[in-house]
């Protein structure tokens, strides 16, 4: 699918605010609501947009601390990346996690009540593994998610290829 620069434009409102009406997105762009209607339905069905979701206030919901944990893997067969991989998915307390190079294996971002759980769930979730040769934590003091991805094209009649 070849991307011009309202797909992008589209794109990068509904990142902003993924609940925006049709009509006020089209009135954003300058173009008519059945152009955005179409052309958003189009970006799901090529599979750009994968889905929405909604931003949660931790605190509301008992999250008080949340941290990074680096994971060194004792060994680097695809069958221990599989099987810690698809461990991490298990996790309540696991928002994301990331498979990396470098000298750590695993990048994990975790949420929990205090440094209490925190500690626990180190121990209880990393250290018990036999996949896992040393985590090194670090706490997370503020997040922010960027509304804008990089590398949109501006303008200009630049396309990409997705998918």
């Amino acid at each position: 699918m070849q991307l011009d620069r309202i797909d992008f434009a589209i794109l990068r409102q509904l990142r902003k605010n993924a609940r925006l009406p049709n009509k006020t997105l089209a009135e954003r762009l300058d173009v008519a609501p059945s152009t955005t209607l179409e052309r958003v339905r189009r970006l799901h069905e090529a599979g750009v947009i994968e889905g929405y979701h909604a931003e949660v206030r931790p605190a509301a919901v008992g999250i008080g601390l949340q941290a990074m944990i680096r994971v060194q893997l004792a060994r680097h067969s695809r069958k221990e990346v599989t099987t810690f991989d698809t461990y991490l998915g298990t996790l309540h307390e696991v928002l994301a996690f990331y498979h990396v190079a470098g000298a750590d294996d695993f990048l994990v971002h975790v949420a929990v009540r205090d440094s209490d759980h925190l500690r626990d769930f180190a121990l209880d979730a990393f250290t018990t593994r036999p996949e896992v040769a040393r985590i090194e934590t670090s706490l997370i003091f503020s997040f922010h998610r960027n509304p804008e991805l990089p590398a949109y094209p501006e303008g200009g009649s630049g396309t990409t290829n997705a998918g």
